[in-house]
């Protein structure tokens, strides 16, 4: 458990201003039971210090980087989401759970189940990008942690007052499906991650073949 929240919005390695990223994330635009479980804790994390609330519009569950986007040429990025598109052929949509709020060290955050499900889909969206790239291009990342953030906290802070305003609001389990993964063009200017959408991959669905019929 964990004893301090700190400030999420500082610079990581490679950022600044401007600058934008390629990653597959989930995202929820129009998924009903997300956007009702963030309108549920809406007004807890308005009421929560020192934390800068995500807007339903930017909901997202983070899964796999791809590079820079003025480091990835466009011929490449196509090529990665080929091979998405084919190593995500068989592999079929199925159902997430979404947890009650969890004070974690920089965010605010839902967790999702299940967590090896997750993990094998992170697995083949990185072999996609080894397939193009090779097994060297992608860095060693932690294991997935799924989670959706509700709110990034803005500032050093004891964790247990929040985790006690956090736990006196008791929440269940919602639960909905997950059918695609989107490739975005990700940038964190404003204390916020926004994004354009810039390709999205269905689960389970086969790739179109070319050739004549």
């Amino acid at each position: 458990m964990i004893n301090e929240v700190r400030d999420h919005w500082y610079w990581r390695p490679n950022w600044r201003p401007g600058r934008s990223f390629y990653t597959w994330h989930v995202v929820f635009p129009q998924d009903a039971t997300v956007l009702a479980v963030h309108k549920a804790y809406e007004q807890l994390v308005d009421l929560l210090p020192g934390v800068t609330p995500v807007p339903a519009q930017w909901l997202h569950l983070t899964v796999q980087g791809v590079g820079f986007t003025d480091k990835v040429p466009e011929a490449d990025l196509e090529e990665i989401i080929d091979a998405t598109r084919r190593r995500l052929e068989h592999f079929r949509p199925f159902e997430i759970r979404i947890g009650a709020p969890v004070v974690d060290v920089e965010s605010l955050q839902l967790p999702v189940t299940p967590v090896e499900r997750m993990r094998r889909l992170r697995a083949q969206l990185r072999g996609a990008v080894i397939d193009v790239w090779g097994r060297d291009s992608v860095p060693a990342l932690p294991e997935l942690d799924p989670h959706i953030s509700l709110g990034y906290w803005n500032q050093d802070a004891q964790a247990e007052p929040l985790r006690r305003r956090v736990n006196a609001l008791s929440g269940g389990v919602a639960a909905t499906e997950l059918t695609e993964v989107a490739l975005i063009q990700l940038t964190r200017d404003h204390k916020q991650y926004e994004w354009t959408t810039y390709a999205t991959v269905p689960l389970g669905i086969q790739a179109p073949r070319g050739g004549a019929g």
